[in-house]
């Protein structure tokens, strides 16, 4: 799964559970309902509940729920949860002979600007909450009303 996509599905997973708090919800049943594969999403939960982002009950009624606020829950946070590597990441192979001190320089060059590049793109999506991703697609949630 690319960064893009496990972004983008580990938010849509905690829209839908911060909507349907504070009941909890299995991984079929979130699964059904943002369009993802269940064991892809599992993967993911179990990489947010790692960082307490979510919880899991066990037993029939058990599932996974939002343990964070939506609105201090930042993307930056769920993006460095759920990936291994960075979003621009340099696969350098390195080469010998008389090109080899040329194809270092370039690998020097790409690997600083994709390390600037990751740096701004994490500074931006702390600024950007789940709350705000919500409010921006129309997604209710129900998060506040019991936690407060």
């Amino acid at each position: 799964m690319s960064s893009s996509t496990k972004l983008s599905t580990a938010v849509k997973a905690l829209c839908y559970l911060a909507g349907e708090y504070p009941k909890p919800r299995s991984s079929a049943q979130i699964s059904e309902r943002i369009g993802v594969n269940a064991s892809k999403l599992r993967q993911l939960l179990s990489m947010l509940s790692k960082t307490n982002i979510v919880s899991s009950t066990k037993g029939t009624t058990g599932g996974f729920i939002l343990e964070k606020d939506p609105e201090k829950l930042h993307l930056q946070e769920i993006y460095c949860a759920v990936e291994d590597r960075k979003a621009f990441h340099l696969d350098v192979n390195r080469t010998n002979g008389q090109s080899a001190n040329e194809t270092a320089k370039f690998n020097d060059y790409f690997f600083n600007l994709f390390a600037d590049v990751q740096v701004q793109i994490e500074e931006r999506m702390k600024t950007i909450s789940l709350l705000q991703v919500m409010s921006k697609l129309g997604v209710r949630s129900n998060f506040s009303k019991y936690n407060e």
